[in-house]
Order: structure tokens, then sequence, then C-alpha cells
């Protein structure tokens, strides 16, 4: 059907893309080889090759787009192969230091061996716990021990004998008391009682009391020498022990200093150690008790993993294990961290509680992502790492200094007070890659000064994929892998077109693919399901038409309960008929994932006044501001296109009918400007018509979005209430290459029961909305009689002189009121 002034509706094959079955020359995708490379992709891909191979520091990538566009698989497979042709990192362990046990000490290994440390000091400590107790046991030990012990006992034994002895010799008593030494006075070698003593006379009391007064100066001075000579003994004790605890230290320490030979740190631990073991070697002669065990131990059995001997623990934090040397077998990490929280990433410090006190010490040090991907490749998400706490400054910080500082977050905060480690930091050579949105990638650029310099590489996601004929066929090859990745059976030619139908759907454009696989893969995977309940062998087009069926009714129950108040008049539609003023828009409702279209009654009324158009909308605070710019840019046509040589004397409102919500958008600009112009024209609107399409002000027609579901929507309405072939929606014609309509709209079109008018111009709209030419101002500078802007411009010029009038006659008014 053409319209009243010429313009032709789309035909049906305007309202679907451009691909049809002979496309395909293959019956399933079985068939299909597995695609090659990452299609419409190549930007972002070429970006990731660079990020991953580039050897400065600070290019660390950013990965934006939207979710499903594969952004995180093909990360990890792209950094996967760099990361493979890469030598293996080396190893990191925490040890004590003996000097500062505070700070521990961070050392690197070659891949591979921190574990080989490790279980070579359980070895050495394990063989020391058996062997240093059993020389304590050795005859040689026990004899050069008890020569120690009788020489001090033998030189304290003479010097109290010489005192006793003298004391004898003076007629002095020396007698053990509980309270110690006293002295008393012997004669005729029988010590004198107190009565005896007493009877004596002056001069042999005065004798007797200078002799005690001698041997006591004489005994102390041998008691004084005590400590010293104890001294001397615990000296020659401790080196005995040491020389004998150094003989086995050095044979057992021996095969571990050989086995690292060449890594300096090591060595210099190895050397603490051993100086360490010497010096302690009372920790393999506790008894389970804690004790020691006496002065001839005996073998203790307790092994490596006892609490003494945790001062010698090798806290591996990063081990690259594999059957090759160094740079050699399995290649970089490649680490994803789902959870990027502070301790997650830079690593932690653990505590347990004794004692009622929280205390820690190196081997309660953990890893954290950073650390594993130490070498290689660390993938994190951009959203997760922002609303963690502190980990966002925690991964700048280890990214601008190199090196991962482990820290608490509560010693930081000041929350906890107790004893805490400060160990080394460990360089770090990682690759940091964020996957996150747009969104996150421009707020991070405009708001962090340090994240340009930070993330140089942006590697941006396509959404979508022009649909020509080079990409139909690797296309093609993306779903077939897909059904392949998702192990469901394989589609049949006519499936795949429908796939390509809904990919073209999803892009709201006639001619782009969309390159989001989640949905792509969400559909074959529905579809799958809907062919095992028909127990088909392959994936045909019906169970593709099934699962869009089936997604719409699960999500269908809002727009069905709209459209029922439509067609039982609850909210006014007419889809016949004509009136003046009031005009069928079309909008866009979404809900979730599900978008559906619905027509609205739009109306305007006007009268003489000062030139200003009232958005209801707008005064009630229900316009958005995209709705009110598309008022103004209204008000902007009406007064450069009519009635040029008189002030706009106009006052008109515009309104959605029973809208109870906000509206916003411009995409009804044009219905409400031929809703206007009606008005004004008294040009009866077409109510079988709907319309859509924002206007500028030059009254072009331009492009709006959703315009298949809005085409859809009103349809539905019609379809429901009957078709009568005049029925139809008329749309920007920019929009043509946007359409990808349902079948059943399709179906309708082409046994002309519906129609779709492309537009370009405001006068367009008019002219099929009305029936009436619109008109084009002449060389005289006036449009055509009967037209519809002639009728326009002559009833603003009306009011233009009634407003004249009106403000003439308050003039005359007022001279009288004055005289």
């Amino acid at each position: 059907m053409t319209g009243p002034t010429g313009r032709t509706p789309l035909s049906e094959e305007a309202l679907r893309p451009a691909v049809s079955r002979a496309d395909f020359d293959f019956d399933t995708t079985e068939s299909l080889p597995e695609p090659t490379g990452w299609l419409g992709q190549d930007r972002a891909v070429d970006t990731l090759h660079m990020a991953a191979t580039i050897p400065h520091s600070d290019f660390n990538a950013f990965v934006l787009g939207r979710p499903g566009s594969g952004r995180h698989a093909i990360t990890r497979e792209i950094l996967g192969q760099a990361a493979a042709a890469r030598p293996r990192p080396r190893d990191w362990v925490y040890v004590n230091n003996f000097e500062a046990p505070h700070k521990p000490t961070a050392i690197d290994l070659p891949p591979g061996r921190a574990v080989a440390l490790r279980r070579a000091m359980e070895t050495l400590v394990d063989d020391l716990a058996n062997e240093i107790p059993a020389l304590f046991e050795s005859e040689d030990y026990q004899a050069r021990r008890r020569a120690i012990e009788e020489t001090f006992s033998q030189a304290h034994e003479e010097a109290m004998g010489a005192v006793f002895k003298k004391a004898r010799a003076r007629n002095v008593a020396i007698l053990r008391t509980p309270m110690g030494f006293t002295f008393a006075a012997l004669k005729d070698g029988e010590v004198l009682s107190q009565e005896a003593y007493r009877a004596l006379d002056d001069a042999e009391q005065a004798a007797f009391e200078a002799a005690m007064e001698e041997t006591q100066k004489e005994l102390s001075e041998a008691l004084q020498s005590v400590p010293g000579q104890q001294k001397e003994h615990r000296r020659q004790v401790e080196e005995l022990n040491q020389s004998l605890a150094r003989e086995g230290v050095d044979a057992a320490i021996a095969g571990v200093s050989q086995a690292f030979a060449g890594h300096e740190k090591v060595e210099a631990y190895l050397e603490a150690v051993r100086r360490d073991l010497i010096d302690n070697a009372e920790l393999f002669l506790m008894r389970e008790d804690g004790a020691e065990a006496g002065t001839f131990p005996v073998a203790n059995t307790r092994h490596f993993a006892k609490p003494q001997f945790q001062r010698y623990t090798v806290n591996v934090m990063v081990s690259h294990d594999g059957a090759g040397g160094e740079g050699v077998g399995e290649g970089a990490p490649v680490v994803a961290e789902d959870l990027p929280t502070l301790a997650n990433l830079i690593g932690r410090i653990e505590y347990a509680s004794q004692m009622g006190a929280l205390v820690t010490n190196f081997t309660m040090i953990r890893p954290g992502a950073l650390h594993r991907a130490n070498g290689g490749y660390l993938i994190l998400d951009a959203r997760q790492v922002l609303l963690e706490p502190m980990a966002w400054d925690a991964l700048k910080r280890c990214l601008r200094s190199g090196e991962i500082a482990i820290f608490s977050p509560g010693e930081r905060l000041s929350l906890i007070s107790t004893v805490s480690l400060d160990p080394d930091p460990v360089p770090l050579r990682t690759r940091v890659v964020l996957i996150g949105e747009r969104l996150h990638y421009y707020l991070l650029s405009a708001l962090d000064p340090d994240f340009p310099h930070l993330f140089k590489l942006a590697a941006d996601f396509s959404d979508r994929l022009a649909l020509d004929a080079s990409a139909k066929a690797g296309y093609a090859r993306l779903i077939g892998d897909l059904a392949r990745q998702a192990k469901t059976r394989a589609l049949d030619a006519g499936a795949v077109l429908r796939l390509f139908q809904e990919s073209v759907r999803a892009t709201g454009d006639a001619e782009r693919l969309t390159l989001n696989t989640d949905h792509l893969s969400d559909l074959v995977r529905e579809a799958d399901y809907w062919a095992d309940q028909r127990s088909a062998a392959t994936i045909g087009a019906r169970d593709i038409d099934t699962v869009v069926a089936e997604r719409e009714r699960r999500a269908g129950r809002l727009r069905d309960l709209d459209q029922e108040m439509i067609t039982r008049d609850t909210v006014l539609i007419d889809t016949d008929g004509q009136h003046t003023g009031q005009i069928n828009a079309l909008s866009v409702l979404q809900i979730g994932g599900f978008a559906f279209g619905r027509p609205s009654r739009l109306t305007a009324r006007t009268r003489p006044g000062s030139g200003k158009v009232v958005d209801i909308e707008r005064e009630t605070d229900l316009g958005g501001p995209l709705h009110s710019k598309g008022i103004l840019i209204l008000q902007g046509y009406l007064a450069a296109t009519y009635a040029t040589k008189a002030p706009m004397s106009l006052w008109a409102s515009l309104v959605f009918e029973q809208s109870y919500g906000g509206v916003d958008g411009d995409s009804a600009s044009a219905a409400e400007l031929v809703a206007l112009l009606s008005s004004l024209a008294e040009a009866p609107i077409d109510q079988s018509l709907a319309i859509t399409g924002s206007v500028n002000q030059f009254g072009d027609i331009q492009a709006i979005g959703g315009v298949n579901e809005k085409i859809e929507g009103f349809f539905d309405i019609c379809a429901a209430r009957g078709l009568t072939g005049r029925q139809g929606v008329l749309i920007p014609a920019a929009n043509v290459k946007n359409l990808c309509l349902r079948e059943r709209v399709v179906e309708a079109v082409a046994a002309g029961d519906f129609r779709i008018v492309p537009l370009t111009t405001i006068d367009d709209a008019l002219e099929e909305l009305t029936g009436c030419p619109a008109g084009v101002r002449g060389d005289d500078g006036t449009y055509p009689p009967g037209s519809v802007n002639r009728r326009v411009e002559e009833r603003l010029t009306g009011f233009a002189d009634i407003r004249r009038r009106f403000a003439g006659e308050g003039r005359h008014d007022g001279r009288q009121g004055a005289s």
C-alpha cells in the first residue's frame, strides 16, 4: 500500500537483516572447522599481545568491554600463550632473621628449589635432634665432662681443706649448720661447750677469738672464690658443649651447604643457622616438658615440627616445581584472583593467641596473588579491586615501588596494638591486567592521576561486528565452536540463520552482529534443551524460535498486562478513526533484561498566548532532561518556520495521557510536533498509525533507539483488535538499517495487513498522518492554499492579531483610567 502522498512502505525484505540460507554451504555446524583467532577483536587482541610481551614494567593493561564479550577467556588464553614461552620465575621463601627476628629475611631461589631447601632444613634438624644427644651421651663427652667436674670439685675441696687444716692448727673447729658455718674452740681435740669456754680466763678467750677471726677471714676468702670458680666451670662446660655441638652441626650442615653452593643468600643464611645451632645446642637436649634433660641427657626423638625448632623453619612463599632446571619447564604463572582483598593481593601476617595475647613469627607469613603471579601475569576484576578496602591503593603502591611489602591493615589503622613483623619486601616483576567495563576505565582515567601512568594500555573489546560477506563464514564457525564448548547438539543451517537474526536483534542494528558470546551460548544451550524435548538429532530453526518465544513468555507478564489494559480500553489508545491534536507515540519499557514497546496517547491543545509551549510532563517533574530538550527544539522549529513576521502568540500544552511515571528521551518529539501542528491546523490525525522519531530545529526526523520493540508493541495491539491493512508505524528513514522484526510482523507486512513507512522530514509525517499535503513555501513567501503548513501559519497569524487587539484594548482602557 502506498501513502496518500506517494511514500512507499517498506517491503518485507527491508525488515530483515541481509542474510539468507544461501549464505551457508554446510548442513550442520559439526562439519565447520574451529575458528582461528578471535572474530572482530583484532584491536583488543593486538593490545593484549603487546601487554604480554613488552618488557617495561609500567605497561599494565586494562581490558574494557561489556560482560559476555569473551574478555576473560581471551585474556587468559593470550596471557597463557605468552607465559608458556617465558622462563619459570624464581622461588621465594622467608627465613628467620636471627639478629632481628621481627624482620624476616626474604630469599629467592631457582625454580623448584624452595621446597628442596625447606626439606633440607627439616632433615638437618631432624638429624641433629638425634645426633647431638648421642654425642652428649658418648663416653668421650662424659669423661671430659667428669674431668671438668672433678677439677672444679677438687679445687674447691682443696681450698676448703686448707682452711679447715689451718683452723684446727689454731684449735678452732668449723662446724656446718643449717644457717651456714659457725666456729668453736678446741682443747685437747674436743670442742669446748659454752660453759667450758666461759670458764676460760680472759687471755685464753682472747686468743681463741683472734684465731676464730683469722679463720673466718680465710673461710670468707675461700667462699668468695667459689662464684668465680663456678663461672669458669660453666665456661669450660659451654666450651666443651659447643665444641662437641660444632662437630655435629658442621658435619650435618655440610651436605646442605653443598646442595645450595653458589647461592649467596642461602649460604649466608646457613652460616647464621650454623652459629645459632651451636649456640643453642641445648634445644636438642630438652625433654617433652621443655626442661633440660640433665647432666647426661638421653636422646630426644622429637622431630622438626616441635616448637623449639620453629626458628629453623623455611617458610615457602612461592614455589615453581618442575622437572627441569632454572628457566625450563612450565613457564611463567598466570594467576586470576577472584577475591582481590588486601590480604589476598599482598599477603598477610597471621596471629595466634597465647596466654591472652596475639603473637606471630615469620612462619605465619602467607603469600598473596602478587607473590604467586610474580614473574608472570595477574588478572583482576577492576570492580572487585575497587570495592575492597585498601586493595586499590596497595596494588598501586606495589606497582609504583616495584616490590611487594606486606602490612597489616589493623596495625596501619591503629586498630590493634601487638608485636608485629616487618618482612623484607619482595621485588615485583608482574604484568597486571584489569578487566572491567568502560565506565570503570573512564572514571579511573579521569579521577585517579596514578592510573594513566600505571595502566598505559587499553584493550577495548568490540561489542559488534559488521555483517558483511567476509564475516558470515567466521561467525558461523564461532556459533559452531560455542556449541562444541557447551557440548550441545550441532546446529543445522536454518538454526544458524536464526541465530544470525537474533544476533542482529541483540545489537539493534541490521548491519551488525553481536559479539556477546555469552548471549549466543545461552541461546544455543536453551535450544539444545528444546531439541532434546523433541528427540531431534540436531538443533533446528524451530528450536531457536521456541527459545525466543519461551523467553518472551517467561518475562512478558507485565507486557501482557499492559496490552490487556489497552485492549480492554482501560488505557485509551485508538487504532482507527481520526482525531485532531491526538497521536499515537511509541516508547520502550525496559524491565530487567526484557524490553517491549508500548503506544501512548499524546495530545496537544492550542490557543492564543505569549509564545509558550507548556510541557505538562516537565511541569509536574515527570519529564527527564532529554524530553525537555526535545520540547525546546520543537519550540525552536515553530518559531523559525511559521509566522516569522509576527511575534509568536501561541499557548500550547502537550501531555502523555494516562502516564503516571517518568518520561525521558526525545524519540517522541516528532509525535509532539505533529500533534501540535494538527491542533493548530485543525487537521485530524489518522489513529491507525503510530509514529516514533526525534526532530531537529530544521524539521528533519532523526533516528531513535528501540525501533523494533516499538513497532512490535503497536503491531500487537493492532493485531489483537484486528488488522485492517491501514494500520502501521512511521519511523525515521535512518532507522531502516536497524530493522530486524519478528516473523509475525514480517508476515503481516508481506500480506499487506500492516505497513512500516520511513520518514525523513516532519512534512512527510504530516502528509502521512493527515492525508493532506504539507506544503512548501513558495517564491512569494507563502505556503500553498489548503496545505497543512498554510493553515498552521494562518492560525498563528490569527493568534498574533488577537494578541495585538487585546493589547490595544488594554492600552485604551488604561488611558481612560488615567484621565
